[in-house]
């Protein structure tokens, strides 16, 4: 098998050329890790006293809340717990 160079197609199988990207830093797959960080991420939320909660909102809804959040330099998820501590505030006067 004769070296062509201006073959871009067939594996070079004499050239020492480094692969063009990241080397490779972590032997677990990339799902691996990013299930590994996330169950990080829900151990560090747990400590600092966080909890998570879903719900389901219409789209207009969310809509107003990220032009507000926006309006006020916030980010969606701070604005939420703005005004449900408000609200909560509001009813115990």
């Amino acid at each position: 098998m004769a070296k062509q160079d201006a073959d871009c197609i067939t594996l070079d199988l004499f050239a020492n050329t480094p692969k063009v990207g990241r080397p490779k830093t972590n032997p677990l797959s990339r799902e691996q890790q990013i299930r590994i960080n996330k169950r990080n991420q829900l151990r560090r939320d747990k400590s600092s006293g966080l909890k998570r909660v879903e719900l389901k909102l219409h789209a207009n809804l969310v809509r107003q809340l990220e032009d507000l959040a926006s309006v006020q330099c916030v980010s969606r998820s701070d604005l939420i717990v703005t005004i449900l501590q408000d609200y909560f505030n509001s009813k115990e006067k």
